[in-house]
């Protein structure tokens, strides 16, 4: 595998791998078809820990460190994509944004539940009209006595529909603009929460997204996570370990699509030899090569580093816009090397070039990754 890995990392490569092909790879094309994960599937990826991965074994996580759940979601990667978003918007993000607030109280009652997969998460940042600019956002807490009263709605929420639990970030002090927005945990059953019908998108089909609604909501101020005013940087720290994943997941990708290149370029004829002697398929493959292996390292130079307690920013915003971007231009080579099976169906080639397209956009769009490393520099500088 790759030997710069300690050896439980290799085994645990190893072994998620092996799962991945032999458990999930086969149900692609139906969770594809029918735009659905069964729920045995989940309790399977569950069951082999991959919720828990990257979490401390003391709130119910597998452990292994950042370094080690990106090795496992570059394993992921081999399959249709759906399968990792459910686990990335659930423990990745909504369970990270409890582990990173707390309080204690909080992180005993759902991170046990949302590591195991018991319950399902969703993260509520995103709005019609606060996307990028998430510190824009309109939704509303009003304090009232022992609770919050929250209203406003959430767009594209991950996991929406099949949520048991979700992270809210409303602001509680307008005036204050970003530092007056809290974050809070909604039970799907709270009174004056709607979820809206499941989204209709390019790709990603299986991973489910809607609306999310919030009438007059009555949420307990014991279901704030940590301090008031604190949500936005929970938010984005909660996004630099969500991009971590992402950039690891689009490594993964990327490989699996160079893989399937090299095996069709070395058996495809035309002309009477294989497409592979052309000198312009070597230099598709090689460039693919080259930057995959140079958004691994950077994947895990920046789980490594969030690991030995480093904020990891900026790593994380190079790693997501390097990798992301290498995987559009990956997906699209795999569709031009592969011809005219490579537009049809039939193959998953063209799923996987519809499902590459959402990873410049989602938890930051590149040029959003570009504005948080420019201002690292400029303010270091």
């Amino acid at each position: 595998m790759n030997p710069v890995l300690p050896d439980e990392l290799v085994m645990l490569q190893r072994s998620v791998r092996d799962f991945v092909e032999q458990r999930l790879v086969p149900l692609g094309k139906q969770i594809e078809e029918q735009d659905e994960i069964p729920r045995s599937v989940i309790d399977a990826m569950a069951e082999m820990g991959l919720f828990g991965l990257g979490f401390a074994e003391e709130v119910g996580g597998q452990g292994f460190g950042k370094l080690g759940y990106c090795v496992a979601v570059e394993q992921l990667a081999r399959t249709n994509a759906a399968l990792w978003n459910v686990i990335g918007g659930s423990a990745g993000l909504c369970g990270t944004a409890i582990d990173l607030g707390g309080p204690d109280d909080l992180r005993r009652r759902y991170l046990p539940d949302l590591l195991s997969a018991r319950k399902i998460g969703a993260y509520g940042l995103s709005e019609p009209g606060a996307g990028s600019d998430a510190g824009s956002l309109k939704t509303a807490a009003r304090r009232d006595g022992d609770a919050y009263v929250i209203d406003g709605a959430k767009t594209f929420i991950t996991n929406a529909p099949i949520a048991d639990v979700f992270v809210v970030f409303a602001n509680a002090d307008r005036e204050k603009g970003s530092k007056g927005i809290s974050a809070f945990v909604v039970e799907r059953a709270t009174g004056g929460l709607e979820v809206g019908p499941n989204d209709e998108k390019m790709g990603l089909h299986g991973s489910t997204t809607a609306q999310v609604f919030f009438h007059e909501m009555r949420v307990p101020a014991t279901r704030r996570i940590g301090d008031e005013g604190e949500g936005f940087a929970i938010a984005l720290r909660t996004l630099d370990y969500g991009r971590m994943g992402l950039a690891a997941h689009a490594v993964g990708a990327a490989q699996r699509l160079l893989e399937a290149c090299v095996d069709h370029a070395k058996t495809r004829t035309q002309f009477g030899r294989p497409i592979s002697a052309n000198q312009a398929i070597q230099w598709m493959l090689a460039d693919a090569a080259t930057e995959i292996h140079a958004a691994r390292l950077m994947v895990y130079d920046a789980a490594s580093r969030a690991d030995r307690g480093e904020r990891v920013t900026d790593r994380a915003a190079m790693a997501k816009l390097f990798a992301t971007e290498l995987l559009g231009r990956v997906a699209d080579a795999a569709v031009q090397i592969h011809g005219g099976m490579g537009y049809m169906k039939e193959l998953w080639i063209e799923r996987a070039y519809r499902d590459a397209r959402i990873y410049r956009i989602y938890e930051g769009t590149s040029e959003i990754q570009r504005l948080v490393i420019s201002t690292g520099l400029l303010a270091n500088s």
